[in-house]
């Protein structure tokens, strides 16, 4: 039975609705980018680093002494390398155990930092649930001990990128500003973002772009390693809508979810990020000479040149106000660049 284009938009919605709860949705293909993407492979192709922000009743946060040369008696967050057959949430509570003596329960994700699909760290908030603080007596090559850092008193450190996580992780136990985010147990062979990407009017109207055949679907694209991983949105909008590319402004605002297996060795490696992103107009545009020249808002979204794109403007208004509400208050997994 053939089905009809209200039919897969209503479908592509309901997708929608469960991506903005917080669940996944399975990889069937990726639709741009695998020419230039490798299958991610740890240890060849993928870095992935895991961090724990783990604090006590005292709001103190535990810390490890390193036993690296490079970095000896220095302090930092546990953290380390995912390894083959991991799923993240093992390799962080196996890092915890090794470097600070307790077992430990991932709560939520903070913050994803990349520097393309090469490298990619987690950083998790979590809390003990078990084990001993690791002393002196217990110094390996994984830490030399582990302590509760009240953030005031002297305490040399490996490197002060790891403020921020920690202000990160205390502004999130206070106020928790987007829902509780796991990685999910879903398959993935290449590092991919996943498109809900929406243009708005000044009526709060929104479109989602999508991808017509073999039936309407959001884009998948495969990240490149010489960008970051986010820029996979901005290759779908250069390939749908070729001369309006460089007068919008390709914005992800926030991972819904993520999805991770890693049990099989270069088969499930990879990482699917399901992301919100805005296609802005940029209000100022100019001329091939570099001139000012007024745009007027038509109110609908830029043209599709592609006729493998399609805009299908939202209909489901509990669907709309959800979007709305989600682009008003970016309440949703940050993932930040480091490049």
């Amino acid at each position: 039975m053939e089905v009809t284009g209200e039919e897969q938009q209503r479908r592509v919605e309901e997708q929608v609705e469960r991506l903005l709860s917080g669940q996944g949705s399975e990889v069937t293909g990726c639709d741009m980018g695998l020419d230039q993407s490798k299958p991610a492979t740890l240890r060849k192709t993928v870095t992935y680093i895991v961090c724990g922000v783990i604090f006590n009743d005292k709001e103190d946060v535990l810390m490890v002494q390193e036993a690296k040369q490079d970095c000896y008696r220095q302090w930092y967050l546990p953290a380390g390398r995912v390894e083959v057959g991991e799923s993240l949430q093992e390799a962080l509570r196996r890092e915890v155990k090794e470097e600070a003596g307790f077992d430990c329960e991932p709560i939520t994700l903070l913050l994803i930092q990349e520097q393309g699909p090469q490298w990619i760290r987690f950083i998790f908030l979590a809390k003990v649930t078990g084990g001993s603080m690791k002393t002196l007596a217990a110094a390996d090559q994984e830490s030399l001990q582990a302590t509760w850092w009240d953030r005031s008193s002297a305490l040399p450190l490996r490197g002060r990128d790891i403020l921020r996580l920690i202000d990160c992780g205390l502004k999130y136990c206070r106020d928790p500003w987007h829902p509780v985010t796991v990685p999910l147990d879903l398959s993935c062979r290449h590092v991919l973002q996943r498109l809900v990407l929406v243009f708005t009017n000044t009526e709060d109207q929104i479109w989602i772009l999508l991808i017509k055949a073999p039936v309407l679907h959001l884009p998948t694209a495969a990240a490149v390693k010489t960008h970051t991983v986010t820029w996979a949105a901005n290759m779908v909008v250069q390939e749908a809508m070729p001369s309006v590319y460089y007068d919008c402004n390709v914005n992800t605002l926030g991972v819904f979810s993520l999805q991770h297996n890693g049990r099989q060795h270069g088969k499930t490696d990879g990482v699917c990020f399901n992301t919100l992103v805005a296609l802005e107009p940029d209000h100022v545009q100019r001329t091939e000479d570099g001139e000012k020249m007024e745009q007027v808002s038509t109110g609908l979204p830029p043209a599709v040149e592609n006729p493998r794109y399609i805009w299908c403007k939202v209909v489901t208004e509990t669907l709309r106000e959800k979007l709305l509400e989600k682009m008003k208050n970016t309440s949703m997994l940050p993932m930040h660049s480091l490049y």
